[in-house]
């Protein structure tokens, strides 16, 4: 399937920064089950951009700028082709050791009520386990847009029982990490169908699994991932896999949009 994507991130301002840096993932990667066609990038200062790798493999382009701007506009924008893995992306060469990804962060901190749902998980033979979870907790957390906060623990989300995609894979990647087993936080991008609950750019979650590698599992729409999905970010949790993260001088009051829009055919040009 080829998809097209434009992700488009606007900051205005009470009063112009005097200075901004940010570091911008926002370059899908060559994957299984997906194929980058092309791909750019348009922000203050990506001509002069630093670009690099980070700890887990996301490709950065760290860009800064001195102009006293009011209002500034990120856009990513490209086409992927994406193909069916069933969710399996398998083993990674070059990849961060699976180990780190048993790391318990501030985000991803497990309580007795998350423990508690891994208690049928069979580390022998995980991958019914790991689909009853998914189930388990989209039936415990609601997806309602606009409850939690940005950086909602998976801990406040369960307790809430409310939440969206970043929640549920927070709560997720608590409970596989508590069962003892490697799990990472995905960002990236969904065409829509009519029955999902989400959003475009989206969140999931992936499960190092011995003799399988790594699989995907989206909790807010309760299935594995398809050729409906971009992969853009990885990390630890939504801290570390964020798109777009940086410091500012100045500016006071910040006001944020973003626009993503994921469809099939041709990329329509910038108008």
């Amino acid at each position: 399937m080829r998809l097209t994507v434009r992700h488009t991130t606007s900051y205005r301002y009470d009063a112009p920064p005097a200075n901004a840096m940010q570091q911008l993932r926002l370059t899908p990667p060559k994957a299984p089950g997906q194929k980058v066609v092309y791909w750019e990038l348009d922000a203050p200062g990506i001509q002069r951009a630093t670009t690099y790798r980070d700890a887990f493999g996301n490709l950065v382009h760290m860009v800064s700028s001195d102009e006293r701007l009011e209002e500034v506009h990120i856009t990513a924008r490209g086409i992927v082709e994406t193909s069916e893995t069933h969710g399996v992306l398998g083993f990674e060469k070059g990849a961060a050791p699976t180990r780190i990804f048993t790391r318990v962060t501030p985000l991803t901190k497990a309580n007795q009520a998350i423990r508690r749902m891994t208690n049928a998980l069979n580390l022998d033979d995980p991958i019914p386990g790991l689909h009853d979870l998914m189930h388990l907790i989209r039936e415990k957390v609601a997806y309602r847009v606009g409850v939690t906060e940005t950086h909602a623990t998976a801990v406040s989300a369960l307790a809430t029982g409310e939440g969206v995609c970043q929640d549920h894979a927070h709560i997720f990647i608590a409970a596989v990490r508590a069962a003892g087993l490697p799990a990472r936080y995905v960002s990236g991008y969904l065409l829509l169908e009519d029955q999902q609950e989400s959003e475009a750019h989206h969140a999931w979650a992936e499960v190092f699994v011995q003799d399988l590698g790594w699989i995907g599992f989206d909790i807010s729409n309760g299935i594995c991932p398809t050729d409906h999905y971009i992969r853009l970010t990885t990390g630890l949790d939504s801290r570390s896999a964020a798109p777009i993260r940086g410091i500012r001088f100045g500016g006071n009051d910040e006001n944020l949009k973003v626009e993503v829009d994921v469809s099939q055919g041709a990329l329509q040009q910038q108008q």
